[in-house]
């Protein structure tokens, strides 16, 4: 049976655990009282040891019951229960009998001493009632403080939630009118409209349209004058009548404005845009001209209202857990006390217990309810079902499958590698005159592969460690829990590829030494990079297709920035970039093998010789640091916090180092040694201060834990102080790209491999203490729910 205490660890909400009952310190009172209830064994102490040092003690005790009579003994023993009993519960009539009979007079010695000790354990053990109980009341009502305030800040999210539905509602009639009006002008018929509750209410709206002008006309209907006054006194605001433009006919047009954020392209463009023509013109009476209300920003809106909705029936379902997770570890602290006291005292507690806030408020459970019913009604057709699929998506349990598949994929990795090795020691392929063919064709391609398993590896290795350490990925970032990719999984992936990498590489030696054609057999690496990239791009729900879409979506947004809102995963993505930089420069060296058709000539050095080639090894270094520079940017734009321009300086900083480094490894001059010593150190000392205190919070001098922060989700202390000498180490690795040891081709080529796989272990290593770090801010700030923003602003206004 699994003790409750790691039940409760394994269930409660990470972000809020500090807002818990402290259920472990309650169990530390609870063994003070029991600790404190065991009699003093002074009877051994004394045969053991002859004379006791309690003996002076004793006598004193002695001194003081001749002083006063036994009754008054008896009546403090009996005082002393009912005070523990007024604390803890009613009193056993049996123990206060067996009080009485321990209160009488004794004339031997060893009884009196018996007696005293008695006294002396009865006070003690009332100390520690006393003090467990007041801690069970501060207990209770920090629980009851953290949900009032939760269930305030939910409820009044419901409200505004309303208000913004209302809104879009009232918007769809309006439209709906409009485009009424607009085909019976034309058609001078209107039996094929269709009525607001089968088109205007439903969220099936599909196709963008030009903005629509609210035009007011003789002919306009009294609804829509009414719903234009809902809207204004639900703080919407049209433009004022002093600034609207008018018509060819005399009449004001009216505009509204809807905040939609700039997460794609065109909104920023447009954005961007709209902000540099305000400036130009500075004409107030243009502000907002030009946002008129449109179908596809009432799609963006009623996407926005959705996601609101989904978020906020999570946050009141986990607020629904924290009140029963504490009621449970209430009841289950008091049995305990009751075990241990021999008493009956958890009714009366466990009676306030449940008269408290937390238990009795029934709020949170009518406005799941009512959130239920809207959003079936307004999002899902009536389709409950469906409506379920997103309040309360299905978590799809491990399966002894995938273990099964690891194991399977690793001992066929393991062996076919063992082959792999064997074949070329006696094919003799790394000789002297065959080893440049191979590491032109071969290396490029499968050392890729090689470094996107191990970076995979890492991340299964993340994923693991994030499990076991309670951190809340999904949630920071905002993965769908159904169809998030678990350790397990990203360890099938990781061997299930490199199987098929070192079975390409067998087949292809097999073939070599057969005595195929060599212009045949070096494709082999091409049909296996395109058997990769079109499994990525398959459209068929195979092979964790959720996981390859949402990985080619975050490159999407990487590639294009600043042009899209920069999350939590797009910024992590990109900085997992940067460390495959040699990744990428394989891909080049690939892509120009076999665009070249130099697996057919065997003329290796035309990719090298080309001036294109030359100028693209600058770009593609360049890139994952101008991306993330981008990001930077971007972050900046929407936030106006200037520490994300401090960190776009440390993307330039590593930008100008790459440089350097390329240009010395082709011109070996001391010009060049100076400049790539000079920018790689500065890059160098930016990159740690920004490694340890700002993404790890590390290197704190006022912490309670000394240089590190005062929030560990690790507890052995010595790891902190070991990641950061192994991060220091491998951040400057970049020392053998200047020094460049005199070895041969083969040794050359491995060592950059083995470079860059220490690269690509340090940032996993990183990443592990960056997220622990994100999620200590949001355990911080007990943040377990997106803000999501909402289209509608309360104080619009126009004038």
């Amino acid at each position: 049976m699994v003790k409750f205490s790691k039940e409760l660890e394994a269930q409660l909400i990470p972000e809020w655990k500090d807002a818990f009952v402290n259920y472990w310190q309650l169990k530390k009172n609870i063994k003070k009282i029991k600790l404190s209830r065991i009699p003093k064994q002074t009877q051994d102490i004394d045969t053991n040891f002859g004379l006791s040092i309690l003996d002076p003690i004793r006598s004193l005790v002695k001194k003081i019951r001749h002083k006063f009579p036994n009754p008054h003994d008896k009546a403090d023993t009996i005082q002393v229960r009912s005070n523990k009993a007024i604390e803890g519960g009613e009193k056993d009539e049996d123990e206060e009998e067996q009080q009485h009979h321990h209160g009488k007079e004794e004339e031997e010695e060893e009884d009196q001493v018996s007696e005293s000790d008695e006294l002396v354990q009865l006070f003690s053990e009332e100390d520690e009632v006393r003090m467990f109980f007041e801690r069970l009341d501060e207990e209770l009502d920090k629980v009851n403080q953290f949900y009032r305030t939760k269930e305030t800040e939910f409820l009044e999210r419901g409200e505004n939630l309303n208000k913004q539905l209302q809104n879009l509602l009232d918007l769809k009639q309006i439209l709906t009118d409009r485009r009424r009006k607009n085909f019976q002008s034309r058609s001078n018929s209107g039996h094929l409209f269709r009525s607001w509750s089968s088109s205007a209410r439903n969220s099936d709206l599909s196709g963008a349209e030009s903005p629509t002008e609210f035009e007011e006309t003789p002919g306009q209907t009294p609804e829509t004058d009414s719903v234009i006054a809902a809207l204004e006194r639900n703080g919407v605001n049209f433009i004022g009548s002093e600034v609207r433009s008018k018509t060819k006919n005399g009449k004001p047009k009216m505009s509204m404005r809807i905040d939609i954020p700039t997460t794609t392209p065109t909104r920023s463009i447009s954005a961007v845009t709209s902000m540099l023509w305000e400036d130009l013109v500075n004409n107030p009476k243009k502000e907002g001209a030009g946002d008129f209300i449109n179908r596809k920003k009432i799609q963006c809106a009623e996407k926005m209202i959705r996601g609101a909705f989904v978020e906020l029936y999570r946050g009141l379902g986990l607020l629904k857990t924290y009140s029963s997770l504490n009621m449970v570890a209430f009841i289950k602290i008091l049995k305990k006390f009751d075990k241990v006291s021999n008493q009956q005292a958890s009714g009366n507690y466990l009676k306030s217990v449940k008269r408290s806030h937390f238990i009795s408020s029934d709020k949170v459970v009518r406005l799941m309810d009512e959130v239920e019913s809207i959003f079936t009604r307004h999002f899902a057709n009536n389709d409950r079902k469906k409506a379920m699929k997103f309040l309360r998506p299905q978590h799809h349990r491990d399966s002894h499958m995938v273990t099964f598949f690891v194991g399977l994929f690793t001992g066929c990795f393991v062996s076919l590698f063992s082959v792999y090795a064997i074949l070329a020691h006696l094919s003799g392929l790394f000789s002297p005159g065959t080893e440049a063919g191979y590491m032109e064709t071969v290396y490029p391609v499968f050392s890729a592969f090689a470094l996107l398993s191990l970076h995979l590896f890492m991340y299964g290795c993340n994923l693991f460690m994030w499990k076991s350490t309670r951190i809340n990925y999904n949630f920071i970032f905002e993965f769908t829990p159904s169809t998030a990719l678990k350790y397990r999984d990203a360890f099938l992936i990781c061997t299930s590829f490199m199987t098929a990498v070192v079975g390409a590489m067998v087949v292809h030696l097999l073939l070599r030494s057969s005595g195929f054609s060599p212009t045949q057999v070096d494709a082999i690496p091409g049909f296996l990079l395109l058997f990769v990239i079109g499994l990525l791009i398959c459209p068929f729900n195979i092979f964790y297709r959720p996981t390859r879409y949402c990985f080619l979506r975050i490159i999407r947004n990487i590639v294009c920035s600043p042009f899209y809102k920069v999350l939590m995963v797009d910024f992590f993505m990109a900085d997992q970039l940067t460390s495959q930089i040699p990744l990428l420069r394989h891909m080049e060296s690939t892509a120009c093998y076999f665009l070249a058709r130099s697996f057919r000539t065997h003329r290796y050095e035309t990719c090298k010789s080309g001036r294109l080639y030359r100028e693209l090894a600058y770009v593609i270094s360049f890139a994952p640091y101008y991306w993330r520079a981008m990001q930077c940017a971007r972050r900046w734009f929407d936030e106006c916090d200037p520490k994300h321009l401090a960190n776009m300086g440390k993307y330039v900083s590593a930008m100008v180092a790459a440089g350097a480094r390329i240009t010395y490894a082709n011109q070996k001059t001391e010009l060049w040694l100076v400049v790539v010593l000079v920018t790689s150190v500065l890059a160098t000392v930016y990159q740690l201060y920004w490694d340890f205190v700002q993404d790890w919070n590390l290197l704190n001098p006022k912490s309670k834990n000394p240089w590190l922060r005062d929030d560990l989700i690790l507890k052995n202390k010595s790891i902190y102080y070991v990641s950061i000498a192994l991060n220091l180490v491998l951040r400057v690795a970049w020392v053998e790209t200047v020094t460049r040891f005199n070895v041969g081709m083969l040794e050359s080529r491995m060592l950059d491999f083995f470079l860059a796989s220490l690269e690509v272990i340090r940032r996993g290593h990183w990443n592990f203490y960056r997220l622990e770090n994100e999620h200590l801010n949001n355990v911080g700030k007990f943040r377990a729910v997106n803000a999501v923003p909402l289209p509608f602003r309360e104080t619009d206004s126009d004038g």
